[in-house]
């Protein structure tokens, strides 16, 4: 099964994508809204991206406290997820449907455009893959750490023990 010291390397390499991700959206969506106009999507994913940075730092911490993180991350985690996935719609219907070179920004290259595109679907894919392996790991904590019933073999209430780590 799913146990805790698989989990946790696995959480992090996740959490460190899903941050990595965000923290590069930011970035290009910052530059084009530097060079302008500044429409609606793109604000949108500003303030996502720069959110995103803010609050998935608890996830850092979560593989190590479990009983302590594990619910606001994964609160976190089904919010964002629909979060960056109307970013991930919203950028490619601009870059897209139509020439993305005169879509917001106008004349900025596509490959611009679309790099951005894609880091907003990494962000959508390791916050939704972060938001699975946060709920398996809690499971396999939840399982590692439950009290282990023993029977007495003399007709007395079975005595309750921890089961070791």
């Amino acid at each position: 099964m799913f146990s805790s010291s698989v989990a946790r390397p696995l959480q992090l390499i996740t959490r460190v994508m899903q941050w990595s991700s965000a923290v590069v959206v930011m970035g290009i969506t910052s530059y084009f809204i530097h060079l302008g106009p500044r429409g609606q999507h793109l604000i949108y994913q500003e303030v996502i991206s720069t959110l995103s940075v803010a609050f998935f730092l608890p996830a850092f911490i979560s593989p190590f406290m479990p009983s302590a993180l594990s619910k606001f991350v994964l609160a976190i985690d089904v919010i964002f997820s629909y979060l960056w996935l109307t970013a991930f719609i919203f950028a490619a219907q601009d870059y897209n449907e139509q020439n993305c070179y005169f879509n917001s920004p106008p004349f900025v290259d596509c490959s611009k455009k679309k790099a951005n595109e894609a880091f907003i679907f990494l962000a959508f894919f390791f916050t939704f893959a972060g938001m699975f392996l946060e709920i398996a790991s809690l499971s396999a904590y939840r399982r590692e750490n439950a009290p282990v019933r023993e029977k007495n073999g003399h007709g007395a209430a079975p005595a309750t023990t921890t089961a070791a780590v």
